[in-house]
């Protein structure tokens, strides 16, 4: 068998998440060579060509690929051992790492965040904001421990933890015509002005579909990557826009907002998830988190049990 050295895996792996050898000497605090020197050695050793270099930078080939998800699970290991250490001094220290859409956020700090922290100060929580295909991607790799996402693609590397439906509704400004209404469709909307999120969006691939089902097709006078964005377009009156209710519930407490439902079966179906990589054993720290989001968000209360730990 030929001889592997961890060590050197961390060089790879470097290369390929900055996308060149340069970018990862320079996270690394190293010249180039001595990355590509690293990488060779690796090569050597295993007799295969682990990386493919092109202009645009480097591509791990198929056994590139298989040192990186090598790699990827001793880090999760590692973090995980780490964890139970910290569990077994009593969670009075370590980290959570959450990726959320940015539509759960608020909820997410008014609830899960702040009842977790009253009971665990000592553990810290890094939330970050992405759009649905970074989430399920950094939960896939190891990036994150847990991922909420909205409508999210089917993965058979990803496990849900927690579902619960969360249909996509029409917001407007509470003096719009339709504000009140029982239900509008995709059709009726095509009246007013409308505001959309950006593809990499779950919510917005939803859209797209339920326009393919509905033969619709909207016209979005404003586009962006945020939902404060959007929010902001239907509270100055400006238009409408389609959003799950979780993502307006601070606008809708207020009221400062309504949401319509819309007619169209995928809207009425659609789902958000509590997610972790398929086999990955959460350190108790995440799974206490996870726990909390669970007892702690409204649409989960509403339709789903504790998740397995």
């Amino acid at each position: 068998m030929p001889a592997f050295q961890d060590a050197r895996a961390q060089y790879l792996y470097e290369a390929v998440v900055c996308g060149s050898v340069r970018s990862a000497a320079e996270k690394l605090g190293i010249v180039p060579s001595a990355v590509s020197r690293q990488i060779s050695l690796l090569e050597e050793s295993l007799g295969v060509t682990l990386l493919e270099r092109h202009r645009s930078g480097v591509v791990p080939t198929a056994a590139g690929q298989l040192i990186l998800d090598y790699h990827r699970e001793n880090l999760a290991h590692r973090h995980d051992m780490l964890a139970r250490m910290d569990a077994l001094r009593g969670l009075h220290s370590g980290s959570v790492s959450v990726v959320s859409g940015e539509g759960f956020a608020q909820e997410l700090i008014d609830g899960p965040i702040r009842q977790f922290r009253q009971q665990y100060p000592g553990i810290s929580i890094a939330l970050e904001i992405y759009g649905t295909n970074e989430i399920m991607r950094r939960v896939r790799e190891d990036e994150a421990e847990i991922g909420l996402v909205y409508y999210p693609p089917a993965d058979s590397h990803i496990t849900a933890r927690g579902s619960a439906r969360q249909p996509m509704q029409a917001i407007v400004h509470p003096s719009h015509p339709l504000a009140g209404a029982a239900q509008t469709s995709l059709q009726e909307l095509t009246q007013w002005p409308i505001a959309l999120l950006q593809g990499v969006y779950g919510i917005r691939q939803l859209v797209e579909y339920a326009q393919q089902t509905d033969k619709i097709r909207l016209s979005p006078a404003l586009t962006s990557n945020l939902i404060s964005v959007l929010i902001s377009f239907v509270s100055t009156n400006q238009g409408v826009t389609l959003l799950p209710s979780c993502a307006v519930v601070a606008e809708l407490a207020e009221g400062r907002v309504c949401a319509i439902p819309v007619g169209n079966p995928a809207f009425e179906h659609a789902e958000m998830q509590l997610i972790t990589r398929t086999g990955r054993h959460l350190s108790p720290a995440a799974n206490r988190f996870l726990q909390h989001c669970v007892q702690g968000m409204q649409a989960f209360q509403a339709q789903q049990p504790a998740p397995k730990v």
